[in-house]
């Protein structure tokens, strides 16, 4: 996005628009917003945050570009999921998708939250530190973070990337139950090296008495109760079989 300024009359209305105040005063009476923090996210396009029309959308001309709006942009599609939003349905659909099998924990860290945003290179850390403790990313075409992954067993993102400023993005994967403990402690260890927020969300199914394990290691390993949930039914009608 980039202000027109010869139709901006410093007005600053647009300001109050912006997710992650990427649009700011620019020493001569007039709007500038900065590319470099600017999600492209397109909320001030689409809202007529300028009474004017000098709000107006640059070329998205290359793959860090295109990646922030669509990662940034609600109203957009990712082309390899075919999932609007942030191009993915996480984990929410497991009982159709049968992503995590009874053995597997499903791995969903959301980070960054409108307000805030994250850099890349925070999210490469966190992606690369539950890699070594053993967490498999999904596919490239099943989530859009993948395929920026230039070594999915590694979590390692491509280096011209990784000052790339988004909205939000989701670090997707899976792990063997057995092996969920070391993938917390690593989670714990790496959240004080980011400087962004993000959750952590866990897909597991249960026995027939509605027990998992999973519980469990969470306490376990120190960390709070759960306070929110989501437990699926299995009305769903399976796309896949086992």
């Amino acid at each position: 996005m980039r202000i027109n300024e010869e139709k901006c009359i410093g007005c600053l209305a647009c300001t109050a628009y912006c997710n992650v105040d990427a649009i700011l005063p620019n020493g001569d009476g007039k709007a500038k917003i900065d590319p470099d923090v600017c999600v492209e996210c397109w909320v001030c396009y689409r809202n007529y945050a300028c009474p004017h029309g000098a709000i107006e959308k640059t070329p998205l001309e290359s793959l860090g570009d295109v990646f922030k709006h669509v990662i940034s942009d609600p109203s957009e599609t990712t082309t390899e999921t075919g999932v609007p939003g942030r191009g993915t349905e996480e984990s929410k659909t497991n009982d159709v998708t049968g992503r995590f099998q009874e053995h597997e924990v499903g791995i969903a860290i959301d980070m960054g939250r409108p307000g805030v945003g994250c850099y890349l290179y925070d999210v490469e850390k966190v992606a690369m530190a539950v890699a070594a403790a053993g967490v498999r990313f999904a596919g490239a075409d099943s989530t859009p973070l993948a395929k920026l992954m230039i070594d999915p067993d590694t979590g390692k993102l491509q280096d011209d990337l990784l000052d790339l400023h988004v909205l939000s993005v989701i670090i997707e994967g899976k792990v063997e139950i057995d092996g969920l403990p070391p993938v917390l402690a690593a989670i714990r260890e790496v959240e004080g090296q980011i400087d962004t927020v993000f959750s952590l969300g866990l897909v597991a199914q249960v026995d027939e008495a509605g027990n998992t394990p999973v519980l469990d290691m969470i306490e376990e390993c120190g960390l709070d109760t759960p306070q929110r949930g989501k437990v699926n039914m299995g009305l769903g009608r399976p796309l896949y079989d086992g």
